[in-house]
């Protein structure tokens, strides 16, 4: 195997991956309220959003993660962009992503990925069915929910697929069974949603299924978890590394509680907050447990990163 991903997790070891998008672009006046989430700042904002991604790489992330979790041409039709303003908002999110990297790799010498986040439909219901999986739909349905994005991101030149906070069984086996035909030898990971004990997906799907998935899926180089509290990931890796012999990714969120009606974060009975040291103090446990790729997700900051990248090792501007 020759792909980008593959051979920086040889030069690495362990990689670092960005953290979140959405909370920075509103530190930088972006507002990101909407069903659309932070999709639309790609046409209301880019400079914004190439900022984002400048902070991350500064901050010795490895690998910039497409805004196009939410970024699926329904969406966008649904928010009355046509056909070809919907694609070119995928196009923008992959521009402004290799821009930094490239910028990046001009001032440092470093050779960072770019990485493009595909969401699960549940995001396009943007009712937090991303953290339920409460959601029904047929093999084909899924298939052709997400092919339009995944032949888009391919196309614009992503070095990895990122399919990420997976809630279900049914749409992963869609998702996994599409790389061949829309992503031929275009490397991928997937991240899971779990449940707060870590042993399952949020619809009950078990963790050997989705390992055995995994196996079977020659594309895939990193299975892990994303989106769920620090502890809680910890709890799935231990289960997915006794499961399966792909190496792990992992990216939680901070450990704050989402309210998906309200669609506000708070600390909640089981908040950790946004110490800098909130994903460094993990690394030892998750690098015992096989993780290859560390970063964060929701409501995690440069901050953070830059101290995760200091416990893995990486340089920062």
């Amino acid at each position: 195997m020759s792909d980008a991903l593959t051979r920086l997790l040889a030069r690495r070891g362990t990689i670092v991956l960005d953290g979140a998008m959405a909370t920075e672009l509103e530190k930088r006046g972006v507002d990101t309220s909407g069903p659309l989430w932070s999709a639309l700042a790609m046409r209301d904002a880019p400079d914004a959003v190439l900022d984002v991604h400048r902070a991350y790489f500064a901050a010795g992330a490895d690998v910039a993660t497409t805004n196009t979790y939410q970024a699926n041409l329904d969406a966008y039709r649904r928010a009355g962009l046509s056909e070809d303003e919907a694609e070119g908002m995928v196009r923008q999110a992959v521009r402004l992503a290799r821009r930094a990297r490239d910028e990046h790799a001009a001032a440092t010498g470093g050779h960072g990925l770019v990485a493009g986040s595909v969401g699960p439909y549940g995001a396009y219901l943007a009712d937090g069915s991303e953290y339920t999986g409460a959601y029904t739909r047929t093999d084909e349905d899924f298939r052709a929910f997400h092919r339009p994005r995944l032949r888009l991101l391919t196309q614009a030149g992503v070095d990895v697929l990122a399919l990420e906070t997976m809630p279900q069984g049914p749409e992963i086996r869609a998702l996994l069974g599409l790389l061949p035909e829309v992503a031929p030898g275009v490397p991928a990971w997937l991240s899971l949603s779990v449940r707060d004990d870590g042993a399952a997906l949020r619809d009950g799907t078990p963790l050997e299924d989705v390992a055995a998935w995994a196996r079977e899926t020659p594309q895939l180089r990193l299975l892990g978890v994303n989106c769920t509290r620090p502890e809680t990931a910890t709890t799935a890796l231990s289960l997915l590394g006794g499961l399966s012999s792909v190496p792990l990714v992992v990216y939680p969120n901070s450990g704050e509680e989402y309210d998906a009606e309200a669609k506000t974060w708070s600390t909640g009975s089981g908040g950790t907050g946004h110490g800098d040291d909130l994903l460094a103090s993990k690394l030892p446990a998750w690098e015992a447990l096989g993780a290859r790729a560390v970063g964060g997700c929701c409501r995690t900051t440069p901050a953070q990163i830059r101290a995760l990248a200091a416990a893995v090792g990486e340089p920062t501007a």
